[in-house]
């Protein structure tokens, strides 16, 4: 069950994603964009701060550290159709995120799981993705490759959390891992193959349910 306040964090985090939606579509409303986007690791920051202190000290800064690092990932690519480094250092930030996640998982192993049909399910996918953007990629396929493998390395630390902890955080966190690789796959397709009508939509609401699905995971595994 929720309690008070994170039924409260709900609505204000509903509300933010919806105005960055609109922000970042509306282009009349570019502006607002620069601000809703950074707001929403900024409340997720703020949630978690409050509401891990019953967590250990390590788990509670490593999944700060990467909600720190995703938060200037955002603000990095905000700036992207500036300049391709922009994208490089938001590319860097997120993995240096999703290493600091993976460490937090690795926290809560359980050795009896054997994750080798996720691991060929998810090598099939990169597989079959990488040679989909191939083509597109020039000068970013080595990065490119190597967040992929940053980013599915995430998910099985997620899987493997499996009966060692709360079944509802190991829901959550998974689910949340999955959705991140959504949010990047679909961002992926739109820069390096081809443009998707509404892809900024897919992106920001799967990123931001991601996010906010695996800090909330973590939290129940208090």
């Amino acid at each position: 069950m929720l309690s008070k306040t994170d039924k409260l964090f709900v609505l204000i985090y509903a509300l933010l994603i919806i105005a960055e939606l609109i922000c970042g579509s509306v282009d009349n409303r570019g502006v607002c964009h620069y601000f809703t986007k950074p707001s929403l690791l900024i409340s997720l920051l703020f949630y978690f701060y409050v509401q891990s202190k019953e967590l250990d000290p390590k788990t509670r800064t490593l999944t700060f550290l990467a909600l720190i690092c995703s938060l200037m990932g955002d603000v990095l690519l905000l700036f992207d159709s500036r300049s391709a480094n922009y994208f490089i250092l938001g590319l860097v930030s997120f993995l240096l995120a999703h290493l600091f996640y993976s460490v937090v998982f690795l926290k809560k192993r359980n050795s009896k799981i054997n994750p080798l049909v996720l691991i060929t399910i998810l090598s099939l996918y990169a597989l079959g993705f990488f040679y989909l953007l191939r083509d597109g990629l020039n000068d970013l396929m080595m990065p490119v490759i190597i967040y992929m493998l940053v980013i599915l390395l995430m998910v099985i630390t997620a899987y493997i959390r499996h009966k060692k902890v709360a079944e509802k955080s190991f829901i959550l966190v998974f689910f949340g891992a999955l959705l991140f690789v959504i949010s990047d796959s679909i961002l992926a397709v739109n820069k390096f193959y081809m443009p998707i009508q509404f892809s900024g939509v897919y992106i920001m609401l799967t990123y931001a349910l991601a996010q906010y699905f695996i800090v909330l995971g973590v939290l129940k595994q208090r």
